[in-house]
C-alpha cells in the first residue's frame, strides 16, 4: 500500500506507548514509519554547548522500539529544532497519519492534551491519532457521525482503519430529542446515519457496519461507546450532535476521556 506514517516521541511513557500503535499502524498499511523528536533549547549562558547527542539517543532507542513490535518495519528517525506542534504539523504534509501520546515530557513539555495535540488534530494536514493508553486491540471502530460534509473523510477514514484492522464498525449517532427540531422523531436520526455509512460495500466488502442512534448527551454517549472499541474516530468539525464543533467540547472530551485512542480527521477542500 506504501505511504508514510510518523510518530512524535518525547522519552515519555505516553510517547513509548505512541510508538507501539504508530508501528502497528505501519505495519497495517505496509508504510514507513518517521520517529520525530522536537526540541526547543532552554534559555542557557552563551558558552554552554549545544548537544543533541541524547535527543538524538532518543529517537534511535523509540525507533528501535517500533522495529521490535514490528520485525521489518522501515523505520527512519529524526531530531529537529523547533516546538513540537511546528515541526509536526510541517510533518503531517506528507504523512497519512500522525500519532502522538497523550502526556509528554521534554519537546512535548507539559502536554496534558494541551497544545500540541489539540493543535494538531485541528491544523494537522492528515488524520491525528492520540493515544492516552494501551489497548487490547479488540473492538470495533467506532465511528461518531453527525451528518456533516466534513465528516465524509471521517467516514472513509474509519472504513479503512477497520479494514486493515479486521474488525467491524460501529456508527454512532448521539440524539437528543428535547433538542431535536419540531416535528423529527427518531427515524429523522436513523436515516442521517444509514445515509453517511452507505455506499462504502463495494469497496470494504470486509467490514461489517452496524448503526445505533443513541439518545443522550453527545460526549457522554460517544465516552460510553467508547469503553469496547480499539479505536475512535471523529471529524474535526460537525454540526447537529456535533454543533460547533471545531475540537471544541465534544472533541476535547473524546481526547481527555475516551476509553481508546482517538483519531482525528479533518476534512479537506
Amino acid at each position: 500500500m506504501g505511504g508514510l506514517v510518523v510518530v512524535g516521541v518525547d522519552g515519555s511513557s505516553a510517547s513509548d506507548t505512541a510508538v507501539v500503535h504508530a508501528a502497528r499502524e505501519a505495519q497495517r498499511r505496509r508504510a514507513k514509519l518517521h520517529v520525530v523528536y522536537a526540541f526547543t533549547w532552554p534559555v542557557r549562558p552563551m558558552y554552554a554547548p549545544l548537544d543533541p547527542a541524547p535527543f538524538t539517543s532518543l529517537a534511535h532507542d523509540a525507533a528501535q522500539r517500533a522495529q521490535g513490535v514490528a520485525p521489518g518495519l522501515e523505520v527512519a528517525h529524526t531530531v529537529m529544532m523547533g516546538d513540537a506542534v511546528s515541526v509536526l504539523k510541517a510533518e503531517s504534509r506528507g504523512a497519512d497519519l500522525v500519532v502522538v501520546g497523550s502526556r509528554g515530557t521534554g519537546g512535548f513539555i507539559g502536554m496534558l492534551l494541551g497544545s500540541t495535540a489539540v493543535s494538531l488534530a485541528a491544523h494537522g494536514e492528515c488524520p491525528v491519532m492520540v493515544v492516552r493508553e494501551e489497548s487490547d486491540g479488540t473492538g470495533p471502530v467506532v465511528l461518531a457521525v453527525d451528518g456533516s460534509a466534513e465528516g465524509e473523510r471521517a467516514v472513509e477514514f474509519a472504513f479503512g482503519e477497520a479494514s486493515l484492522r479486521r474488525t467491524g464498525i460501529s456508527a454512532v449517532h448521539a440524539w437528543l430529542p428535547d433538542h431535536a427540531p419540531a416535528g423529527t422523531g427518531a427515524e429523522s436520526a436513523e436515516r442521517l446515519l444509514a445515509q453517511a455509512v452507505a455506499g462504502r460495500g463495494e469497496r470494504y466488502p470486509d467490514v461489517t457496519v452496524g448503526q445505533e442512534v443513541l439518545s443522550g448527551e453527545t460526549r457522554e454517549v460517544l465516552i460510553e461507546a467508547s469503553r469496547n472499541a480499539q479505536l475512535m474516530v471523529v471529524g474535526a468539525r460537525g454540526r447537529g450532535g456535533f454543533s460547533g464543533m471545531l475540537l471544541g467540547s465534544v472533541s476535547q472530551a473524546l481526547l481527555h476521556h475516551a476509553h481508546c485512542p482517538v483519531a482525528v480527521v479533518r476534512g479537506k477542500a
